[in-house]
């Protein structure tokens, strides 16, 4: 026994140096219970810490009077996962959800759990700022939650920042911007689905006890069929303007995308937002960070009307580039000319649109290279030269004209995208997105350049750069990216591929923040096939999105609908253009036409040389009255009053924020019968104390029988405003002034 005994010592020296390297490598897990309050005027978001330094999310929604209530909260959970959902849920530890976040380390270990180590805040011109670190203490990975809450605007922003503190390279397989968490006894998830010319169609469904998931794997035009964004309505079958709990989130993202609703076996929905980790493994060296996109958050107890004003407002005062600033009326040149024109045929449509009250007049696709001629869609993009052919006098004649004119002028670009026919691919066949040894796709006739690559950065930036030289009188450009990505690869990223469709996103918006910096007063549309990009990442710089390529009036009402629920109306490019429409060959009136382009930002698509003289006179008309109320289109408040996909009728109104003025629309969808229309309005967001004068514009005679009088907001709120709409495509635009 004896002899034993130093054996027996040595053993308990060694058990006790162990624990002590351990309790030096290893932050203890033990925390002081917190309760985290982000909050803005009338929502709040709390998260707490518990004795084990676990982060768990215990609310989203409406002000509460104490947070700390939260840390005495029993959840009456069975399981050791059950104790509250966890903020930032990992692959790791008790959790086999849908995990925001999945590392692999480089012994192939998939296992992180994180731990809440402290917290700040900061606040600065009504935004708060919290960032709430964690650490996985085996690894050493450690991340930052980041919120922002806008607190007039009642919306909230957070993303991740994700830091590999260790030694090794790691690998991002899942890293979600954002998780959010939802006690209900059911949710309703309203969100929107399409394809080219159908952009933006509403999608209504009830959440079973399984995952849903809507992601985008296209690249570029990401938002073409689903948009990252949503509205969740909270214990209720039936989507409400009005009433009920609705959540409501956007992600900031132009490329791939994942939103994941997965409702857990005890009923609770966890929401899961970021970037689409298909082919996206993303290598993450030792003293790297990787920072997710912005997830964009707000929560009405008032129903989806408010939810969407609240992202509107935000919109307005951050999330676009220069919100509500109010954008000129114009006539484009491509419905009306496409690719056959001359310097005479463009003078021509600009004396038109001067004398028709316009503002501004953009020159669309066919305007360059020389070698490769545009004339059709089969050459020249690449080759970013006046074609001296079919303009002689080159863009500066023809812009000065327009400024001569009193007219603003703008230009088409697509500098994302190459023809094969062109001088540019010819010359640097190793800037085009492909595969080694496989086929490079067309579409549209037309090859992706690799974004990733900071060379093609450099000549994207020098496209633009270029092409404003052409004429000091250049206000305006259309920014066009008319294919998905096919067969992706890039010669630039050699053997690390999965960083591709993240990096092209990123290299995006690098070459748009130099734009930004030298030319800071240029508006810019954002256009992809229509509405293949719209989102918050690329709103950050560009002023409107071109809603979609299907103008006709019957298509728009549902396009423009489902692109308000989330996206403010100013951002909206929305023109009249000719019948039969060119793309769905419909035939609708022409004052109907004007009525739903004048929700947006106004402009034609036509060739105003065909209008007879009646029609110009209506044009003429419709033009003058949209800037009588153009500043609620772009600085008012939207309440939808009735759905064209729930009723024969469509039918909205903008107010201003002092509720002094407000513009209605009114829209027959579908034929009524002979008992007429039977069909009244609540009119919303008036001061039901104020009376206002409702005359009708762009008619001799008004449909409805009120018409020049004034009623109180109460009044106007009952449903007695009933304008007669007994036909399809009726339609009707009322202007109200307090007084």
């Amino acid at each position: 026994m004896c002899k034993l005994l130093p054996h027996l010592i040595d053993m308990k020296q060694i058990c006790f140096l162990t624990a002590a390297l351990l309790c030096l490598f290893l932050p203890a897990r033990a925390a002081e219970p917190t309760a985290i309050s982000i909050q803005t005027d009338h929502t709040q978001l709390v998260l707490t810490v518990d004795a084990n330094g676990n982060l768990r999310t215990r609310h989203y929604g409406a002000r509460i009077a104490d947070p700390v209530l939260f840390l005495g909260m029993d959840t009456q959970a069975k399981r050791p996962n059950g104790a509250g959902p966890m903020t930032l849920p990992t692959t790791g530890g008790v959790f086999v959800g849908s995990p925001a976040l999945h590392v692999r380390y480089a012994d192939g270990n998939h296992n992180t759990e994180l731990y809440y180590t402290g917290h700040q805040s900061r606040s600065k011109d009504g935004v708060t700022t919290t960032e709430i670190s964690l650490k996985d203490p085996v690894t050493t990975l450690q991340v930052k939650l980041v919120y922002e809450a806008y607190g007039r605007e009642d919306v909230i922003l957070a993303h991740t920042e994700i830091t590999n503190s260790g030694k090794k390279p790691v690998e991002l397989l899942d890293y979600a911007s954002s998780a959010m968490h939802f006690e209900a006894d059911r949710y309703l998830l309203t969100h929107t689905w399409g394809g080219w010319a159908s952009e933006m169609q509403v999608d209504r469904e009830l959440l079973g006890h399984d995952t849903k998931v809507i992601e985008s794997r296209r690249g570029v035009q990401a938002t073409q069929r689903n948009n990252p964004s949503f509205l969740l309505s909270l214990g209720s079958a039936e989507f409400s303007e009005t009433a009920g709990d609705v959540v409501a989130g956007a992600l900031a993202w132009s490329g791939n995308f994942r939103l994941t609703f997965d409702r857990d076996d005890a009923g609770r929905l966890h929401v899961l937002a970021g970037i689409s980790p298909h082919a996206a493994t993303y290598p993450l060296a030792p003293g790297k960070t990787f920072v997710t996109p912005d997830m964009v958050w707000t929560f009405s107890g008032a129903g989806a009307g408010q939810a969407s004003r609240n992202l509107h407002r935000w919109a307005r005062n951050y999330g676009v580039y220069r919100g509500g600033q109010v954008h000129p009326t114009l006539l484009n040149s491509w419905e009306g000319a496409y690719f056959t024109f001359t310097t005479e045929t463009l003078l021509r449509m600009i004396d038109d649109a001067a004398g028709m009250g316009l503002e501004m007049f953009v020159l669309d696709d066919g305007w360059f290279a020389k070698d490769y001629p545009r004339n059709g869609d089969d050459a020249g993009l690449g080759d970013w030269e006046v074609n001296t052919d079919k303009l002689p006098e080159g863009i500066d004649y023809v812009a000065s004209y327009a400024h001569d004119k009193g007219l603003k002028f703008g230009i088409w670009i697509e500098p994302e995208m190459v023809n094969p026919q062109s001088n540019l691919a010819h010359n640097h066949p190793e800037w085009v997105v492909k595969s080694p040894g496989r086929d490079i796709y067309q579409e549209r006739n037309q090859w992706v350049l690799d974004l990733s690559n900071p060379a093609v950065q450099d000549f994207v930036y020098g496209i633009f750069d270029g092409v404003m030289q052409l004429s000091k009188n250049i206000d305006y450009v259309k920014w066009d990216c008319n294919r998905v990505i096919q067969s992706f690869g890039s010669t630039y990223l050699g053997h690390e591929q999965d960083r591709f469709f993240v990096e092209y996103c990123q290299g995006l918006y690098n070459v748009m923040r130099r734009i930004r910096a030298k030319y800071p007063d240029v508006l810019i549309q954002c256009c992809s096939s229509g509405g293949g990009r719209v989102d918050y990442g690329a709103l950050r710089y560009f002023d409107e999105i071109w809603t979609s390529d299907n103008t006709d009036g019957d298509c728009r009402a549902y396009i423009q609908y489902a692109t308000n629920l989330i996206y403010p109306p100013f951002i909206m490019g929305a023109h009249v253009s000719a019948v039969p429409n060119h793309q769905s060959g419909n035939v609708t009136p022409l004052k109907f036409r004007f009525d739903m382009a004048c929700t947006g930002r106004l402009g034609l698509e036509l060739q105003p040389k065909n209008f007879s003289a009646r029609e110009r006179a209506l044009a003429e008309r419709c033009i003058a009255s949209y800037y009588q109320y153009r500043d609620l289109v772009f600085n008012g408040d939207l309440y939808r009053l009735s759905s064209p996909y729930d009723s024969d009728y469509y039918a909205l109104m903008y107010v201003s924020p002092d509720k002094s003025r407000a513009v209605v629309y009114t829209y027959c969808l579908r034929y009524q019968n002979r008992e007429g229309s039977q069909h009244g309005f609540r009119l919303e967001g008036l001061d039901p104390e104020r009376s206002y004068r409702v005359k009708e514009l762009n008619v001799d005679r008004s449909c409805w029988w009120g018409d020049g009088k004034e009623f109180s907001g109460a009044f106007l709120g009952t449903g007695a405003f009933n304008p007669d709409l007994p036909q399809k495509y009726s339609s009707a635009v009322f202007y109200l002034e307090a007084k």
